[in-house]
């Protein structure tokens, strides 16, 4: 009995998958800890995110405790924390992209007309030293700078505020953790923008110049719309993250008498699940800011490409 050979066509998929792969075996043995990396951390556990809708209990498994549906969604929209905890997260964020995302940009920017080359690497490695400083120092300096004795307290009282631990003060709390997100960002993010005014056409730069702008114009007609798209995609990623906020940083600079304006979903989740370990709860209130955050992406993504042409997808 004659076995009849199955003909590939060489304009296939499957053929020219094959043919990559085995052409570039390096790049994707390369990328295979990235994808599992996303699988293991940020896909597998999405697995677990069906205790929101169950009474989670340790000994029964997630399979075998009971499902009590939309339950602890109700709880958490019902709870007197739940506009405190929108209102203060969503001011974090906002002021963040109103201050702390345009930073990077301003700074790339002028680093960019720097034409002094050792200065130029002076100030870019000064600006990227925070960003390699881990969180727990972070937050001791601002505690110890924000201390009654401390210098910036010192340089507030200069405005006539009162001389006190400014980390008491609820009022000062959100400016606080803006500034020091700019302090600690501002030099790492600068990079992304960096990089794409380097990819910038110097002939773009001298047709300016002979036609008489000056660098002014040069930044506002040339530099900026040549990282056009890369603003808009940050920004949009930035936007579908107005929910979220690293609870770390928080954690260790706030206090029971600033929860009022220092208290955001994140650390919320953390008191809920880990402290109280009320662990459907909190998985519940983290699948809801999930949601929200890929809404908001899907909006900013959708206003991006109807108004500047660049988009996601």
């Amino acid at each position: 009995m004659k076995v009849k050979k199955i003909k590939v066509h060489k304009n296939s998929f499957g053929y020219r998958l094959r043919k990559d792969l085995i052409r570039n075996k390096g790049l994707y043995l390369m990328l295979l800890p990235v994808i599992m990396y996303y699988l293991v951390f940020c896909y597998y556990p999405m697995y677990g995110a069906q205790i929101a809708f169950k009474d989670f209990v340790p000994k029964l498994g997630i399979e075998g405790s009971p499902f009590v549906g939309f339950k602890h969604f109700e709880a958490f929209f019902d709870s007197i924390y739940f506009a405190r905890l929108i209102r203060n997260t969503l001011s974090i964020n906002f002021f963040c992209l109103i201050f702390a995302f345009p930073a990077p940009i301003f700074l790339a920017v002028m680093l960019n007309e720097v034409r002094q080359i050792r200065f130029k690497k002076l100030v870019q490695t000064i600006s990227y030293l925070p960003h390699f400083i881990s969180t727990v120092v972070i937050a001791g300096m601002i505690l110890e700078f924000t201390s009654t004795d401390g210098f910036i307290t010192t340089i507030a009282t200069w405005f006539g505020l009162p001389k006190q631990n400014l980390m008491y003060n609820p009022d000062l709390f959100q400016p606080i953790y803006v500034l020091s997100e700019i302090w600690q960002g501002i030099g790492w993010g600068s990079i992304i923008y960096i990089a794409g005014i380097a990819g910038i056409n110097g002939e773009l730069y001298e047709a300016a110049r002979i036609d008489g702008a000056g660098k002014i114009k040069q930044i506002f007609h040339v530099t900026l719309p040549g990282i056009k798209p890369l603003i808009v995609t940050m920004f949009i990623l930035k936007v579908g993250n107005m929910m979220s906020l690293g609870f770390e940083k928080i954690i260790l600079l706030y206090n029971s008498s600033i929860y009022e304006t220092s208290d955001v979903i994140s650390t919320y989740v953390y008191r809920k699940g880990l402290v109280d370990m009320n662990y459907s709860f909190s998985t519940a209130v983290g699948l809801f800011n999930s949601v929200i955050n890929l809404i908001l992406l899907c909006i900013a993504n959708k206003l991006s490409k109807k108004y500047t042409e660049s988009s996601l997808w």
